[in-house]
C-alpha cells in the first residue's frame, strides 16, 4: 500500500528510493496474500469444491489482464494517483472522483473484512469470546500504528510479508510430508477428483458463484501502479507485474490442489482457514498454532496498511477538491486529524456489524469488498484505450477481462449468501453517483448565478 506523506521522514527517504523490478514484484506479492486468502479461499471451496482451482485460473487471468493495462499506463506515464489519475485522464474530474470514491470505499470494506478475518482467527484460541471484542482490539493496535508512524513501519511490513510466504511454504511443505507417510499419513489421502461430479460438486453455478473469491484473493495489484514511478526503470513496471503474478498463481494453484485434496468437501467453512483443516486430522499438533499465528501477525499487516491507504486516499481527495478541505487539515498528530476520525468511523461501523451479526458478517464484508475493487478494475480497462495506443489484442484481452470480471460481479447474485455483499456495493456505489450528481448540480448552478448575477 501507499505510505502518505504524513508517515514522517521516512516516508519522504522512501520516496527517494529506486526500486529494482523484482523488488516491486515482491512487495507486490507480499502485500496481496492476505485473510481473503488465508481465510476467504475456504468459503469458495465450501461453494464449488475442487473446481475452485479454475475460478483461481480465471481471476488470475483476469488480474494479469487488468495488471498488464495498468503497468503499460505506468510505463508511459507514472503517476502518483496511478489507476485514479488515468480515469480522470481519460475521462475528467467525474471519473478521478468516482474512482477515488470508490477505492477508498473498497478500501475502508477490505479494512473491515481484515478486522473481522482477524477476529475470527483469534478465537481459534479463545472461542467463547465474541467477535466484537477482538475486533476492538485489533482496531485500537491499527489506530494507535497510524498515530505513532513509525520509521520501521515499511522494514516491518517486509517482514510480514515474508511471513505470509512462508505460512504457505509451511503447508505445503508439511503436506508433501504427510504424503510420503509421516505424521499419520499416506499417499493414499491425496483424493483426486475421478469424474466432473466430483469435480463440480456444485456444478457450474457454483464455479460461477465462487468467481469472486479467486478475484478477491489477488485484491491489491493496485499497488503496483502506485509505486510504479518509484521504479529505476519505467518500462519494468509490466514485467515486474507480471512476474508478481505468476509466483501468486502458482503458490496459490499448488496450496489449494493440496488442501482439497487433503479433505473431504463439508469439512470446510468460514470460520477456519482451509489449510488448517486439511492437516488437522493428522499428528501435527503444533501447525494450526503456528498457521493461525503467522495468519494473524499477516493479516494485521495487511489491515493496517489498508488502514494508511483509507487515510491516505481521504486525505488526497480533499487535497484535489473531491473531498471537504477539513479531511486535509493537520493538527498537532502527525495524521490529519479529520482524516483520522473518518477512519475511525469505518472502524466503528465494522465492530458494530461484527456485533449484530457475527456468524455472516465476514462472508458479506469479503464479497462487498472484492466487488468494490472490481468496479475500479473495469475503471482502468475502460481508462486504457483512451491513454494508450491499443493493438488489436489489446482489445482482445480488454474485453476477455471485462467479461470475466462481469461475470465475477454476476455470480454473487447466483448465491444466497453473496448477495448481500453485492447490494452492499451496489449501495456504496450508488452513495458515490447521488454525490457526484449533486457535486455538479451545484457547480452548474454557481457557474449560471456568477454568468448572470443579477438574475438575467
Amino acid at each position: 500500500m501507499e505510505l502518505p506523506s504524513w508517515v514522517g521522514e521516512h516516508g519522504k527517504e522512501n520516496d527517494e528510493q529506486k526500486l529494482a523490478w523484482w523488488q516491486l514484484s515482491l512487495i507486490g506479492v507480499g502485500c496481496i496474500i492476505g485473510t481473503g486468502y488465508f481465510l476467504g479461499s475456504g468459503i469458495g471451496v465450501r461453494m464449488t469444491g475442487p473446481s475452485i482451482l479454475i475460478a483461481f485460473i480465471l481471476a488470475g487471468l483476469g488480474t494479469y489482464i487488468v495488471a498488464d493495462a495498468l503497468g503499460k499506463m505506468s510505463a508511459k506515464d507514472p503517476q502518483k494517483g496511478s489507476f485514479r489519475a488515468y480515469a480522470k485522464k481519460a475521462y475528467g474530474p467525474w471519473a478521478g472522483f468516482s474512482s477515488g470514491w470508490v477505492y477508498w470505499f473498497s478500501e475502508m470494506l477490505i479494512t473491515g473484512s481484515q478486522l473481522t478475518a482477524l477476529s475470527i482467527l483469534s478465537r481459534f484460541w479463545f472461542p467463547n469470546l465474541p467477535l466484537w471484542i477482538f475486533a476492538s482490539i485489533y482496531a485500537l493496535l491499527g489506530v494507535i500504528v497510524i498515530i505513532i508512524g513509525t520509521k520501521g513501519f515499511e522494514r516491518a511490513q517486509n517482514i510480514f510479508a515474508i511471513i505470509k510466504v512462508s505460512a504457505i511454504l509451511m503447508f505445503i511443505v508439511l503436506a508433501f510430508v504427510v504424503l510420503f507417510g509421516f505424521f499419520g499419513g499416506n499417499a493414499n489421502d491425496f483424493k483426486i477428483p475421478k469424474t466432473m461430479d466430483e469435480f463440480f460438486p456444485k456444478g457450474t453455478m457454483g464455479l460461477w458463484s465462487a468467481l469472486i473469491f479467486g478475484f478477491y484473493a489477488f485484491g491489491g495489484i493496485e499497488i503496483m501502479g502506485i509505486l510504479a514511478p518509484r521504479l529505476k526503470n519505467k518500462e519494468d513496471a509490466k514485467k515486474s507485474g507480471t512476474i508478481m503474478l505468476m509466483i501468486l498463481t502458482i503458490i496459490y494453484l499448488l496450496s489449494l490442489v493440496l488442501a482439497t485434496s487433503l479433505a473431504a468437501l463439508n469439512r470446510f467453512h468460514a470460520n477456519e482457514s482451509p489449510f488448517v483443516v486439511a492437516l488437522e486430522k493428522y499428528n501435527l499438533n503444533f501447525f494450526p498454532h503456528v498457521f493461525n499465528g503467522a495468519i494473524i501477525i499477516a493479516g494485521f499487516s495487511t489491515m493496517t496498511a489498508s488502514l494508511f491507504a483509507v487515510t491516505s486516499m481521504i486525505v488526497t481527495l480533499a487535497e484535489d477538491g473531491d473531498a471537504p478541505r477539513i479531511f486535509a487539515k493537520k493538527g498537532k498528530l502527525k495524521v490529519p486529524p479529520f482524516a483520522l476520525m473518518l477512519t475511525i468511523c469505518g472502524l466503528i461501523t465494522s465492530i458494530i456489524m461484527a456485533l449484530v451479526m457475527p456468524d455472516r458478517v465476514y462472508k458479506y464484508i469479503t464479497t462487498a469488498a472484492g466487488l468494490m475493487l472490481l468496479y475500479n478494475w473495469l475503471f482502468i480497462l475502460i481508462s486504457f484505450p483512451r491513454l494508450i495506443e491499443a493493438t488489436s489484442f489489446d482489445h482482445v484481452k480488454r474485453f476477455t477481462g471485462m467479461v470475466l470480471i462481469l461475470l465475477a460481479i454476476s455470480g454473487t447474485l447466483t448465491h444466497a449468501s453473496s448477495r448481500p455483499g453485492f447490494l452492499v456495493s451496489i449501495l456504496f456505489v450508488a452513495v458515490v453517483v447521488v454525490v457526484l450528481f449533486i457535486l455538479h448540480f451545484s457547480k452548474k448552478k454557481k457557474r449560471r448565478k456568477n454568468l448572470y448575477p443579477q438574475g438575467i
